[in-house]
């Protein structure tokens, strides 16, 4: 693992969207696309790693990128209205499942399905209303070295090599966290 290229990891702060423990002895910090296939083969290990150890915290920011998987843009931010009503890890469970592209009817279905208010999602996607929200993710994802999906860190320090290591790490680094 290697820190940042300038140490710019942004603090987790407010606006971010954050799962497990709220006395953190290690946070993982995911820059991931909904769109990505290897976003959505990490989805399911990290989150059996979140169940397991119960002072793990993970930190999800967006870094979609639209040429590669179409629309991944459009689900980040719609990601960000379902957010507004308390249900972003719901979006990030149903808009993270495998897909490489989003139609705008694919984001009306998982709309639907998170119950949000149809015209409130047509109307922000597009007036485009999460766009700067998630741009702020990218920035802060380029400010820290990321260049593509997913890219972890480990308590700030960025996961060389694939993320399947975490199985190893994340256990030995709340081990000595306890010792």
């Amino acid at each position: 693992m290697t820190a940042p290229p300038s140490s710019t990891l942004a603090p987790v702060g407010d606006g971010d969207h954050v799962a497990g423990s709220e006395a953190p002895g290690l946070t993982l910090v995911e820059y991931g696309d909904f769109g990505c296939r290897f976003c959505f083969a990490a989805s399911r290990p990290v989150m059996s790693l979140l169940d397991r150890f119960d002072t793990l915290r993970l930190v999800w920011r967006h870094f979609p990128d639209a040429e590669l998987h179409p629309g991944a843009d459009l689900a980040a931010e719609l990601s960000e209205l379902a957010a507004v009503h308390g249900k972003f890890w719901e979006a990030h469970a149903l808009l993270l499942a495998g897909r490489e592209r989003f139609s705008h009817d694919d984001l009306l279905s998982a709309a639907r399905r998170l119950e949000l208010d149809e015209e409130e999602v047509e109307a922000a996607l597009r007036e485009r209303s999460f766009r700067g929200r998630v741009l702020a993710d990218v920035a802060g994802g380029r400010r820290a070295g990321v260049h593509g999906t997913p890219t972890f860190f480990v308590d700030g320090e960025r996961l060389e090599g694939p993320w399947r290591q975490l199985a190893q790490i994340v256990p030995a680094r709340l081990e000595k966290a306890t010792t």
